[in-house]
């Protein structure tokens, strides 16, 4: 039996956990939003065109899952990046699909080409 197989289904809930986290677009505005500092719900709001209920209840989920941190200032509350490696992820992701589309481009040009020869 391989090493994969022995990963328990617990193991694999906790995982599939952080990637659902991660599959719902407007935590993923949110989380780029955060990318470049931290900021407070009504600058969140305000650069991802979210409403603030909706903006709140991702940011409560994202926090309680460590990928984002809560820090009071005063009267506001400012929220940050907690785990940087999220955008690894992303990254890796978003190359798969950048090759994927380059790819589908070429075979795009490939057929465009058949059709100026047929005209």
């Amino acid at each position: 039996m391989n090493q994969i197989a022995k990963i328990s289904p617990t193991v694999l809930n906790r995982i599939a956990e952080y990637f659902k986290v991660l599959s719902e677009v407007s935590r993923l505005q949110i989380l780029c939003c955060l990318k470049s500092g931290s900021k407070n719900v009504t600058e969140i709001i305000d650069a991802t065109g979210l409403g603030q209920a909706n903006v709140s209840k991702h940011l409560k989920l994202l926090t309680q899952l460590g990928m984002v941190n809560r820090q009071p200032k005063g009267v506001s509350v400012y929220y940050e990046i907690a785990d940087p490696s999220i955008f690894k992820i992303c990254d890796i992701v978003c190359d798969r699909i950048a090759t994927a589309l380059e790819s589908q481009n070429q075979e795009i040009e490939a057929f465009s080409l058949f059709r100026s020869f047929s005209d």
